[in-house]
């Protein structure tokens, strides 16, 4: 088994996944060992594995997603929720074998598939975690506009246990490496579909940023402190982190932006003053 797992970032000109990386691995793969099975681990756009079997004239690629939460991809790999392999063949089965044993979780569901359902489960699951996140951010909104207590209302609304209590954190928006780039590839999947909620899960995360930037210029503040760059709690990575936008935002409305980040050694943040002194940066904001 060779395994791919190489970024697949979204491009926003061509509304799609980059997919370069994956196929000159797969180029590779083929070069040096044609006796291989290659098992695609990238987020990639449905139909991907069809259309790289023809092109590569190579019958032994499948496909089987990860579902991996930022800062927690050992644990979510010994623990997993289910194991999805994009294959019905003699090779897939021994792959969702080798998964299963590298687990500590037993009894772990499996379901087998072909990988067009395997490439569609993968974006379907993370869109439907930012329509989650959405969700409660335009709660949220509601609520601020309205002088009401969100906690008490998502507390109330997670009382139902079809709905429940979790993933249910009002935030700046989704952001991280995967929900933006799958929800707006799945939306990029669905020309010539029919559908509205698609649009609405990538439009309401803009909403949620641009709402977030009105409240802070409401307080007619000089300097806006931004406190770390992490995309959530628990994470050190800033890749598509939601409170980058609201940065540039308020940038765009001529707000002083300094940001406090400990993790970072330089001066300057997208042209942005970094400051490692909490004190310091308290100092000098009007507010964070």
């Amino acid at each position: 088994f060779v395994i791919i797992a190489t970024p697949t970032n979204y491009d926003p000109q061509t509304n799609h996944f980059d997919t370069s990386s994956v196929e000159a691995a797969i180029k590779e793969t083929i070069e040096i060992n044609p006796q291989a099975q290659i098992v695609i681990k990238s987020t990639i756009p449905v139909g991907f594995v069809d259309k790289a079997i023809q092109h590569f004239d190579f019958k032994k690629i499948f496909f089987s997603p990860e579902f991996l939460r930022e800062g927690k991809a050992l644990s979510d790999n010994l623990y997993p929720s289910r194991i999805i392999v994009g294959s019905q063949s003699k090779e897939a089965h021994q792959f969702a074998e080798l998964l299963k044993q590298a687990a500590i979780t037993e009894n772990i569901p499996i379901l087998f598939s072909n990988s067009e359902e395997a490439e569609a489960i993968k974006l379907f699951s993370n869109t439907y975690l930012a329509m989650r996140v959405a969700y409660f951010n335009e709660l949220d909104t509601y609520a601020v506009s309205n002088n009401l207590d969100t906690a008490k209302i998502i507390k109330g609304v997670g009382m139902d246990p079809r709905i429940g209590d979790f993933y249910n954190n009002p935030s700046f928006g989704y952001g991280g490496y995967c929900l933006p780039k799958d929800s707006k590839q799945l939306l990029a999947s669905y020309e010539g579909v029919p559908q509205e909620l698609m649009t609405a899960i990538v439009k309401s995360n803009d909403t949620r940023k641009r709402f977030i930037v009105k409240q802070i210029l409401s307080k007619k503040p000089k300097t806006v402190g931004i406190y770390k760059l992490a995309m959530k709690s628990g994470s050190d990575n800033f890749r598509q982190s939601s409170i980058i936008d609201v940065m540039n935002y308020l940038a765009e409305n001529n707000i002083e932006v300094i940001i406090y980040e400990p993790t970072l050694k330089t001066k300057l943040f997208q042209g942005k003053e970094v400051d490692n002194d909490l004190t310091d940066f308290k100092n000098k904001v009007d507010l964070i």
